[in-house]
């Protein structure tokens, strides 16, 4: 039964008792935590990376149980007896994918060469329904603005494109510059929409006194004041103040 038909059914009833209301709470909290378990159990590849099989799952999944929380006849075990044959079979699914090679091309797709040795490869695009459009497009995305950039192209099972370029548009980086190797420091922000992010702060061993004093150079009497603040280890705090779209501050 979908929603439209739940709220017809509704008006036609008039005013639900409040047993009901009831029932509707503890079929939406279990759903809710079902949901969560499942997601928690398949791993990350039903929320990121999704393959054409992932996403089709996750819809149906979900189409499962918003179908089972307006069915006046659905109890909580029948809720969680679909939810979980659902989700068990998709677990099966993936071991089966892990345990047994061959049978991943057929349940998760392969990723399809689209650009070899400079060219285009026709046949390999159009049995993956990719367009030159669709596929100029992908390589904007990788701030490929000319298909003579790319050496190698590969479509992946989730639909992203994986770039090799061309030995003449590729970036030199410091081994082949011969420059000695330096240590890679990780920013973190400190504060965040004129609030201070304690766990950041914590986590650099610095104190809140040090970030007002640094606040305080660049001409800011408050946190209140910032959008943004981030730390890079021996760089000047980057500060960045709240900005409309005239280029000028404002005070909120």
């Amino acid at each position: 039964m979908t929603l439209f038909k739940t709220e017809k059914l509704i008006l036609e009833r008039g005013r639900l008792p409040v047993v009901s209301y009831f029932q509707m709470f503890a079929d939406t909290l279990f759903g809710f935590f079902a949901l969560y378990l499942l997601t928690k159990v398949l791993g990350k590849t039903q929320m990121s990376q999704l393959s054409a099989f992932d996403f089709v799952s996750a819809v149906i999944m979900g189409e499962l149980v918003g179908n089972a929380l307006f069915d006046d006849n659905a109890s909580i075990l029948e809720i969680g007896y679909i939810l979980f044959l659902w989700g068990g079979l998709l677990y099966i699914t993936e071991i089966i994918s892990q345990k047994f090679k061959g049978t991943r091309a057929l349940l998760e797709g392969s990723p399809a060469i689209v650009i070899q040795n400079g060219k285009m490869i026709r046949d390999i695009m159009k049995k993956s329904k990719l367009d030159v459009n669709q596929l100029q497009h992908l390589l904007r995305s990788k701030d490929i603005f000319s298909v003579r950039e790319v050496e190698y192209a590969i479509l992946e099972t989730n639909g992203t494109l994986s770039v090799l370029k061309k030995s003449d548009y590729q970036t030199p980086n410091r081994k082949d510059m011969k420059l000695a190797p330096q240590d890679v420091k990780l920013s973190v922000g400190l504060i965040n929409d004129g609030e201070i992010i304690y766990d950041n702060l914590t986590e650099k061993n610095l104190t809140e006194e040090w970030l007002m004093e640094e606040l305080q150079k660049q001409g800011f009497d408050s946190v209140k004041d910032v959008f943004y603040a981030e730390y890079l280890r021996d760089e000047e705090l980057l500060v960045l103040p709240f900005v409309n779209q005239g280029h000028r501050r404002y005070h909120r």
